[in-house]
């Protein structure tokens, strides 16, 4: 079993409006905007980074905007929704705040013995907020929500499969083990690892295929401390018949990706260098910052990207 794997680092979906997602996550949900980069692949496009005031792994929500892109269709094989702690007792002001903001799909459930609140993103995303007794991660509060209701990181993450034997068996090997099951959904926690480090299996044999679009996740990323343990996870997912990617520089951390047996694409990201790397931490998420690659872009895409504020 793989002892490196600390939980969630990052979340990365697919939207169709830059601007219309960064209000949502900003000015809804009160998360802070921590990078402005654009995607590796399609520099045309931004890289929008969201999470805590200080970037922590594990509050990490990421988008890539593609003006064009079609609606997703959710189903298995993906992230069906991301759960994000807030404090216990909270979900009446976030009930309030969200129906004053128009936000769609706002409903109360109940999930292994915690309250929590599904809702849907501006791009048909899933997502809720599930109250938690104590979290250590300090908030962002730049964004007017009420201190004693913030948004503290990511709780968890919920996979939809047909069949989640192969996911659970990977998910053992990368050091989770069986918290309960209730009504179709096995939790898994990775104790002693980060706060983010709670996944839910949801088996849904005759859900159709997950189609990718706006509102879909992309991948979701499992954080390591460094290289020095990403290259061992690495090594040891390669000896089990999975097939990895090399090591990626992505800037503010290293990544490798691979596809988990229900279809979900996994990252595993190091948790350095982090978002202060190329920026001062009081003005995360203000400037456009080019990878190398794409610097020589930069007087053409910051007159045709969407203008994003400071």
């Amino acid at each position: 079993m793989l002892t490196q794997i600390e939980g969630i680092h990052h979340i990365t979906s697919m939207a169709r409006d830059a601007l219309a997602t960064d209000r949502f996550i900003t000015d809804t949900l009160g998360l802070r905007r921590v990078k402005k980069t654009v995607n590796f692949d399609a520099p045309d496009v931004y890289h929008l980074y969201y999470a805590n005031g200080t970037g922590k792994p594990g509050t990490v929500m990421t988008y890539f905007p593609f003006p064009n892109i079609v609606a997703g269709s959710r189903g298995a094989g993906e992230v069906g929704t991301t759960v994000y702690a807030v404090p216990q007792g909270s979900l009446d002001y976030w009930t309030r705040r969200l129906e004053a903001h128009g936000v769609a799909g706002v409903s109360r459930e109940s999930r292994f013995g915690q309250t929590r609140l599904l809702f849907e993103g501006v791009n048909g995303d899933g997502f809720a907020l599930n109250e938690v007794e104590s979290d250590a991660r300090e908030p962002w509060n730049g964004a007017g929500v009420a201190d004693e209701a913030a948004i503290h990181g990511f709780h968890s993450a919920s996979l939809v499969l047909r069949d989640r034997a192969g996911t659970q068996a990977l998910l053992s090997l990368m050091g989770y083990t069986p918290l309960g099951e209730e009504d179709g959904v096995l939790r898994m926690v990775r104790k002693g690892g980060n706060d983010a480090n709670l996944i839910d299996l949801e088996t849904r044999p005759d859900a159709p295929v997950a189609r990718q679009g706006a509102g879909s996740v992309h991948h979701i990323a499992f954080a390591v401390a460094n290289d020095e343990a990403q290259i061992a996870v690495r090594e040891e997912l390669v000896a089990q018949g999975f097939q990895i990617t090399p090591v990626i520089d992505r800037d503010y951390f290293h990544s490798i990706y691979f596809r988990a047996p229900g279809g979900v694409l996994f990252e595993i990201a190091t948790n350095d260098p982090g978002f202060a790397s190329d920026e001062d931490m009081a003005h995360l998420g203000e400037a456009l910052k080019l990878p190398r690659q794409h610097a020589h872009l930069r007087e053409r895409l910051e007159a045709s990207l969407p203008k994003i504020g400071g």
